[in-house]
């Protein structure tokens, strides 16, 4: 790919963060930017406590951090320092903005890319945000007034944004999700499932679900009896006990772990998934194309969860078992579908129809149009 020369170094600010939802966009992004960019600097602005602190030098960009953090549901004492967080990260980003004297200014969501768009874009920086879910939250509501454009992954997003700033892209994902259909027999070979059987890939996040896990744990038997193969990311928290369960069923096939690195193999290996329904765990699974069953989190503000699941089940590309019925209909749900050929191949045609595998690219191409 032809790369553009800019007559000085292109400075480029985003910001994003707080789960991997927002931060994987935002690293998708700017690796796009640099496909496209000879000579391109990027700084990364994110909550001081929050995950991005790690991800994004990990990834090997510079970030810095606000004092910065969303209210709490529930009464809390953490609520009364809530404006005085505002305050500080407005005049930070302020400051940031001022230093830096960005060309270009990019928001994934999340709590920091508040205060930083909204300073980037008063300073007259041409300015952007991605929005992932079905249901956008408030900070990316609050921040379409100010930029220029806003790329979204769901259809009728007119009646949150803007007409004339919204641009349909889809979700930026991992690159090496996109390669996984070439890594069946790696991914079996990884996991060490017998080929002859079934496999199910279930995944909660990255920090796992406790309905999701005690589900599984509550029926493994019923897993062992049908003789499938089962992936099972379980998160740190139910690694003890999950360990335990595995080993009183002592089936090779069934497997726990407590976090899935090479999650392209996961998914390869994988002929049933079930997965949470966060905006960015849906476009890889609209990627990967296999039959899904989702368990949309009530824990996230909006329910955004179940719209955005709502929103795959209305066009027939995935079946849905809500949170709290998840002990009760989860694994009988996922056994049926493994046994229904028909169901798994036009849930597995349907999705297919949804799936964006270069909106890392176009948000790139949008963003820079904007500084042209």
């Amino acid at each position: 790919m032809q790369q553009i020369e800019l007559m000085k170094k292109l400075k480029v600010i985003i910001s994003g963060g707080g789960t991997g939802g927002h931060i994987f966009p935002a690293l998708a992004i700017a690796k796009a930017i640099e496909n496209k960019v000879k000579d391109v600097e990027f700084l990364f602005v994110g909550a001081e406590d929050r995950m991005e602190m790690e991800k994004i030098p990990a990834a090997g960009y510079k970030i810095v951090g606000l004092w910065i953090s969303g209210l709490q549901r529930n009464f809390s004492k953490r609520n009364l320092l809530f404006p005085f967080k505002v305050v500080s990260s407005l005049l930070k980003a302020r400051k940031i903005v001022k230093q830096f004297k960005p060309d270009l200014a990019i928001g994934t969501g999340g709590y920091a890319s508040g205060p930083l768009l909204f300073a980037a874009a008063n300073k007259g920086v041409p300015s952007l945000i991605q929005e992932q879910n079905s249901y956008p939250g408030i900070t990316n509501k609050i921040l379409s007034k100010y930029v220029q454009k806003v790329c979204v992954a769901y259809d009728d997003m007119e009646r949150f944004f803007g007409k004339e700033k919204l641009i349909i892209t889809g979700n930026p994902i991992r690159e090496d999700i996109l390669g996984f259909d070439t890594k069946v027999k790696q991914g079996r070979e990884l996991f060490s499932v017998d080929a002859s059987r079934p496999t199910v890939l279930v995944v909660g996040g990255s920090l796992g679900a406790r309905t999701i896990n005690n589900a599984i744990a509550e029926n493994i038997e019923a897993f062992k009896l049908a003789e499938v193969n089962l992936i099972w990311q379980t998160g740190i928290s139910f690694q003890d006990k999950s360990q335990e369960i595995i080993k009183g069923v002592n089936v090779p096939g069934i497997q726990a772990h407590t976090f899935i690195k090479k999650m392209d193999l996961a998914y390869a290996a994988a002929d049933v998934i079930v997965s949470r329904a966060g905006a960015i765990a849906i476009s890889e699974l609209c990627c990967v194309c296999k039959p899904i069953i989702l368990v949309p989190s009530p824990n996230v503000s909006e329910n955004h969860q179940y719209k955005n699941a709502q929103s795959l089940v209305n066009k027939n590309a995935a079946l849905l078992v809500e949170d709290k019925d998840a002990s009760r209909k989860l694994v009988s749900t996922l056994l049926d579908l493994v046994k229904d050929s028909s169901l798994q191949g036009s849930l597995s045609s349907n999705i297919k129809q949804l799936a964006v595998k270069n909106a890392a690219d176009k948000i790139a191409k949008i963003a820079l149009h904007l500084i042209k």
